[in-house]
């Protein structure tokens, strides 16, 4: 029986609002053109988070959902647990500021997670608009859609996960996300590996430690070319 790569989508009742929910299923359909076997588990907030998963899935949320978000996942340091064990961690929007040393939700200055060298302050505007991204560490140009109020500062040894090209990405209007071994953090929303399926299978290679070939997906390649152009 081949081995299962578990994907843990986490709090979609609370990090759903913009559709990043969609990231769990396109891993789930790129999975099967590289022939391995998957399995999607909606984590709620009243849910323990498992320790073996192999992909862990943050999304993005208004203020208080976000805030909520952040209490339940650090009942425990499942997560973090399976992280040092070398799972992947996507961390969108509300999801990406949580994994930070700090943000503010409602006004006030939130701890988050401490799983990157980062902070998120208030914005001087809300950044809202579709974004491109280059020279990004996938390799590809990505494309999405931002919607978000905060800056987001990035400490030392924490490297973007690309340069903006179009939008504001971290509010600099200069680089968007962030990267550090497999835990990678975004403003990108689509969803994101919907609008750029290369990710998806980055995130794949990553949790098996696999080399993948590339893969005869015309539509998803044609979807993702012409997101790229009219960005």
């Amino acid at each position: 029986m081949p081995q299962i790569t578990r994907i843990v989508r986490i709090h979609n009742e609370l990090l759903g609002t913009y559709g990043d929910r969609g990231n769990a299923d396109v891993l789930a359909f790129r999975a099967k053109f590289h022939g391995i076997t998957t399995e999607i588990i909606d984590v709620s907030y009243n849910d323990e988070m498992p320790t073996n998963g192999n992909i862990y899935l943050l999304g993005g949320a208004e203020d208080a959902a976000q805030v909520l978000s952040l209490e339940a996942i650090s009942r425990d340091g499942n997560m973090e647990f399976a992280l040092e064990n070398g799972a992947v961690l996507l961390a969108v929007c509300a999801g990406f500021q949580i994994i930070g040393e700090s943000f503010y939700a409602n006004g006030v200055e939130q701890e988050g997670l401490g799983l990157i060298n980062m902070r998120t302050v208030p914005g001087q505007k809300r950044y809202v608009g579709d974004i491109k991204v280059k020279e990004s560490q996938v390799g590809i140009e990505l494309t999405g859609f931002e919607n978000h109020g905060g800056q987001t500062i990035l400490g030392e040894g924490v490297q973007p996960l690309g340069k903006v090209i179009t939008g504001n990405g971290n509010g600099d209007g200069k680089f968007d996300g962030a990267v550090l071994g497999n835990i990678f953090g975004t403003y990108l929303h689509g969803p994101l590996l919907a609008r750029n399926p290369e990710f998806a299978d980055l995130l794949l290679a990553r949790a098996t430690g696999r080399k993948f070939t590339q893969i005869h997906d015309p539509l998803g390649a044609e979807y993702a070319a012409l997101r790229r152009k009219l960005t």
